[in-house]
């Protein structure tokens, strides 16, 4: 059995000069799944990080959408070679979150409902480059997109933003999340086509 969603196939077309190397443009938006898509009745939602120290910190599904609300529009690139350009998003800003929480962390894991893991540099959640994100393109997010939220970090492969975002657990050293171990690139930057390890 694959891991990746049955009838999906890489195809290449046409490519633009503002596309990583090895990507190819898409007008869809693909769906890739690892396993079986998690339904999470928004009222039984939250989103918690988790310090290295053992604080946590908590929020509900109305409580994240009392936060200040950011509506980026990104290029995303998946690891499977098909970028998205100009998607356009609504979320709560990592930097939101993040604020005022004592922490040494250098890293971040990200959990999703299902199980799923991925790992990132805690500064590449900060300065405006990450969103808890619950709306796509003027829509609540679909369940096959990662809804009701999603974790969005847009200058890394997608595989970073994991789907059905639950938290976060801030680390002192980094742990390979779930396709990191399986061999994915600890980092994922497209621009340098880290795809897999050794890349």
């Amino acid at each position: 059995m694959g891991i990746v969603s049955p009838g999906f196939r890489g195809r290449r077309r046409s490519t633009a000069p503002d596309l990583p190397p090895g990507q190819y443009l898409t007008t869809d938006f693909p769906v890739l799944s690892a396993g079986p898509t998690p339904k999470v009745p928004v009222d039984r939602w939250e989103f918690v990080i988790s310090t290295e120290a053992g604080a946590e910190y908590r929020w509900t599904w109305d409580e994240l959408m009392g936060l200040p609300q950011e509506t980026p529009t990104v290029d995303i690139h998946c690891v499977t070679r098909w970028s998205k350009l100009g998607t356009r998003w609504q979320g709560v800003s990592l930097d939101t979150l993040l604020a005022g929480i004592d922490t040494d962390a250098r890293y971040a894991l990200a959990h999703s409902y299902g199980g799923y893991t991925t790992n990132l540099p805690l500064t590449d959640l900060r300065e405006g480059r990450a969103w808890v994100a619950h709306r796509f393109d003027d829509a609540p997010l679909a369940p096959e997109h990662g809804g009701p939220a999603r974790l969005l970090v847009p200058h890394l492969y997608f595989w970073k933003s994991a789907k059905w975002v639950r938290g976060i657990r801030l680390l002192v050293d980094d742990t390979p999340g779930f396709w990191e171990t399986g061999g994915y690139h600890d980092y994922g930057d497209p621009w340098r086509e880290q795809r897999y390890q050794g890349d």
